[in-house]
């Protein structure tokens, strides 16, 4: 191919077909969006496209504001690389590490990945938000490639979205200098502006913009659940799934408001930016302050605080409020997911059979005087074979409490809703993790999931590795395209039903559909929740 032919418009793309780009070398194409033209690439039937942005760089004045739009470009603009992830302290144990390795305020951008050519209907879309805990994540993880999906008919799109106090920070003066709002919650304001780029642009990638599946992971899960329930978020995407993303509680297990106080006298936003402000020598609450703390370095306002230093010590960023109710975007008030303004999605919700937990409790005494009256069957479920190992039996209650039960409580309230949903669970294990791991750990199915195994375990992956990642990828496409996960030769995945407690079991013996043989502890655990609410 000469280079006189190597750029494509996406007119002339959509006429070659798929059949011209079966070749392996990848070739230059454009496509157009509302702010100008990008030059991705294309290879082996899919088009990627990387960097794009959909805000203006939050940066100077603009460091805690509402995203602000973006500034057109002339010609055609360079999308074969990924941004910058957002600012943030690298956290050496996190599940997806960056492929950029210098993260940067100046980050709010996405990726899309699209199917080459292109049949008479649109292509159903998947959103993807990346967990971290609101500290840590981007879109540029190798794991998170979505070449695989687009492979499968899908246009997928992954975006960067501020962490911590970049994405969660109130101040009086922020309040002041905007007081219709909407503030504090800049992540979830970031998330609902990529939508919107979705919604107006793409069309141009085939894409339907009325067929959208929100996918998120743990934090990226949370938002799912949140989003689902904000009016600033309606209309935006059609279906959603959730990975180990919770469901008990809304904006914040503590109730964080921007102002005022929280439940129980949680300190507010306000009143936890104030403190940040003075430890960094800054005072006031009027321009003078705002000032100053938009001038302060990045580095400032990490302030050392990545997912493993904050589980280390708890004490490491006391003053990141992170979500907070703000009455706009986050206007939940209750424990119990509201009806919202969101028609009545499908929904696929579950956990991993050994997913995140930190237990606090020092004693078996400790963990289990929560179950009160159930204490001695907790026990003899929780430490069947009386180990007294309060670290292990430790990991499987706090597992369940703050994992798997609110994951089931969210399938059942969401049934009882309206809402068409699908609970998993994922228990398999790579095989050469096998002698390691006791079960599947907190986001150990993402790669999976997105069919990016090989950039996971490398030499290491075995066959029944990338059979399980074909088959989870096929359940998860399918629902984006259709809302039902089903298809021809999986094993039939039914609506979660509460009486039945049926759900999709991914093991190592392959998909189980069946009641949940969990039944029994997460019944005991929902008990101990309605207890202590």
């Amino acid at each position: 191919m000469s280079k006189a032919t190597a750029l494509y418009s996406w007119a002339a793309l959509l006429c070659i077909g798929a059949g011209a780009l079966a070749s392996p070398e990848r070739t230059a194409v454009n496509v157009t969006v509302d702010t100008g033209v990008l030059s991705g690439s294309a290879k082996d039937g899919v088009m990627s496209f990387k960097g794009i942005p959909y805000a203006a760089p939050p940066v100077g004045d603009l460091r805690w504001r509402p995203p602000q739009p973006v500034v057109a470009w002339r010609g055609a603009r360079n999308a074969t690389q990924y941004g910058h992830d957002c600012m943030q302290l690298p956290d050496p144990s996190e599940a997806a590490p960056l492929g950029t390795t210098m993260p940067s305020e100046d980050c709010l951008v996405l990726n899309v990945w699209a199917p080459a050519s292109r049949t008479s209907q649109k292509s159903a879309v998947m959103v993807w938000i990346h967990g971290g805990g609101f500290l840590n994540g981007g879109s540029s993880a190798p794991i998170y490639d979505g070449t695989a999906l687009a492979k499968r008919g899908v246009v997928f799109v992954s975006f960067n979205f501020r962490l911590g106090r970049f994405g969660f920070f109130a101040h009086p003066a922020l309040t002041r200098e905007s007081p219709a709002g909407p503030l504090g919650n800049y992540t979830y304001m970031d998330q609902i502006a990529a939508l919107r780029w979705v919604k107006r642009n793409i069309a141009a990638f085939a894409g339907d913009a009325g067929n959208v599946t929100l996918v998120g992971e743990s934090a990226g899960g949370g938002s799912v659940h949140m989003l689902m329930s904000s009016p600033a978020a309606e209309g935006l995407f059609s279906k959603g799934i959730i990975e180990s993303g919770g469901g008990r509680f809304g904006a914040n297990p503590r109730r964080v408001r921007v102002d005022g106080t929280g439940a129980h006298g949680v300190p507010s936003g306000e009143t936890l930016g104030i403190e940040f402000a003075a430890s960094q020598g800054i005072t006031g609450q009027g321009s003078d302050a705002l000032r100053a703390l938009r001038a302060l370095p990045a580095e400032k306002i990490v302030d050392g605080m990545n997912v493993s230093a904050r589980r280390a010590d708890p004490s490491i960023g006391t003053t990141f409020p992170g979500p907070m109710v703000d009455g706009q975007i986050v206007v939940e008030s209750s424990q119990r997911h509201p009806a919202g303004t969101q028609i009545k999605i499908p929904i696929v919700i579950g956990t991993n059979s050994s997913d995140l937990a930190y237990p606090q409790e020092k004693t078996m005494a400790d963990l289990f005087a929560p179950f009160a009256g159930n204490s001695d069957q907790a026990q003899k479920i929780y430490d069947s074979d009386h180990s007294n190992n309060v670290h292990q039996v430790g990991l499987r209650i706090a597992r369940d409490r703050g994992m798997t039960e609110p994951a089931r409580f969210l399938a059942r309230v969401l049934t009882a809703q309206g809402y068409q949903v699908y609970e998993y669970r994922f228990s398999y294990v790579a095989e050469s993790m096998r002698s390691q791991w006791q079960g599947a750990p907190h986001a150990s199915e993402v790669p999976y999931v997105f069919d990016t195994v090989s950039a996971r375990y490398g030499k290491e992956l075995a066959p029944a590795d990338e059979a399980v990642a074909k088959t989870i990828n096929a359940y998860w496409v399918a629902f984006a395209k259709t809302g039902d996960p089903n298809g021809p030769g999986r094993p039939n995945w039914p609506a979660y039903d509460t009486e039945r407690d049926v759900l999709a079991n991914f093991t190592e013996k392959g998909v189980i559909v069946q009641p949940d043989p969990w039944r029994a502890q997460l019944d005991l655990m929902e008990q101990t929740h309605q207890h202590t609410q």
